[in-house]
């Protein structure tokens, strides 16, 4: 009999727990610049409000994905608190999802107890992170509470959050990020530079 994906997620380990401080303490420490800010701009064609830090890069230096603080102007609540913005990224995830692959990974969540378990984890971390966030930004979460991104914890919905997860907390954490990213490595992978747009130039 499978595991129930939407019983109350457990409490995160202290490991979880202080890799999620940490990450919170690294983006306050290292606020996006104006010039990080700029390129994610072009990267997303608008102005990327609300963000907060750079939260995973290319080889090259370019941001991949970003931090985004939760609640947005001081009004808009915004749960995808990791955020993909590489061009390159976008699209091979856009390619995974056209094959059906966010179909496949939750059918595999509904077979397999220890890929929930695994999920459920990441979901966790990623309500522990924001939290934190928003304690130290001073932002509501009151409209967003217990609300993750990419279909956690229940489903796969979108690739883009959860590869977006995988890059700003680091492999292990989301299994189905990583899974995603892995199947992209042809097209996109943070050791390789295929920047469009770089960091650094006009």
């Amino acid at each position: 009999m499978t595991q129930n994906l939407a019983q109350p997620v457990a409490s995160i380990s202290q490991a979880d727990r202080r890799k999620c401080a940490e990450l919170v303490d690294s983006a306050m420490r290292h606020r996006a610049s104006e010039a990080e800010i700029a390129v994610v701009e072009r990267q997303l064609g608008r102005y990327p409000r609300g963000m907060v830090a750079v939260g995973a890069r290319c080889v090259c230096g370019t941001p991949l994905a970003v931090i985004t603080r939760p609640l947005v102007d001081g009004k808009i609540p915004f749960p995808t608190t990791c955020y993909l913005t590489s061009p390159e990224a976008v699209k091979a995830m856009s390619h995974l999802e056209a094959e059906g692959r966010m179909n496949d990974f939750t059918e595999q969540l509904a077979q397999d107890e220890e890929l929930q378990a695994s999920y459920q984890r990441a979901h966790a971390m990623y309500l522990e992170l924001r939290h934190d966030l928003a304690r130290t930004l001073g932002d509501s979460e009151e409209h967003i509470a217990g609300t993750t991104a990419g279909g956690m914890p229940v489903r796969v919905k979108c690739l883009h959050a959860l590869s977006a997860q995988s890059l700003v907390m680091g492999a292990g954490v989301n299994p189905v990020g990583d899974a995603a990213l892995e199947q992209v490595r042809d097209v996109f992978n943070p050791s390789v530079c295929r920047c469009a747009i770089r960091l650094g130039e006009e």
